[in-house]
């Protein structure tokens, strides 16, 4: 028996959603971000540090899993989010397209002017570009953190004490 379902609308409100604009600004605070690949048919993680470059994103590794994933996964996602306590709000970005390995010494360096270098130690010589083809983003308030028993360490109490 099989059940076909209806994808949910966007339920995010328009006046929470980000522009493309502020997607692009909040990902160029940003320096390390998380990347999604299928790998082995199960979905994988890795955060990586990163650039912008040209309007896609930009990250360094060594041969290995998140290499060979990044090759042959398509599509790829990567995401960023982040908190402003100032503001007691959240953001989130997605951006999903495919990745590509970078092959031009010109495009190399490029990424290096913006000062990609990595942060873990060892050779991370592949150059990974991923261009998006879909870029979405959300802001939106969060909870007080008196309505719930909040972590110590969460970074709302920060704003609210």
């Amino acid at each position: 028996m099989t059940t076909e379902t209806t994808p949910l609308p966007d339920q995010t409100p328009a006046d929470d959603r980000l522009s493309i604009d502020e997607c692009w600004e909040l990902l160029d605070r940003e320096v390390v971000g998380r990347l999604a690949l299928i790998v082995d048919g199960h979905p994988e993680i890795f955060p990586v540090n990163f650039v912008l470059e040209r309007r896609s994103i930009v990250f360094r590794t060594a041969g290995g899993t998140k290499l060979w994933g990044a090759m042959t996964s398509k599509p790829a996602a990567f995401e960023i989010d982040g908190y402003d306590a100032r503001e007691q709000r959240a953001w989130s970005v997605v951006a999903r397209g495919e990745a590509q390995l970078m092959e031009s010494q010109a495009e190399k360096e490029a990424a290096d002017a913006r000062l990609l270098e990595p942060w873990q130690p060892g050779d991370k010589n592949f150059y990974v570009r991923l261009a998006p083809k879909a870029l979405t983003g959300r802001r939106f308030t969060v909870t007080r953190p008196d309505l719930w028993n909040t972590r110590l360490a969460d970074p709302r109490r920060a704003s609210f004490e």
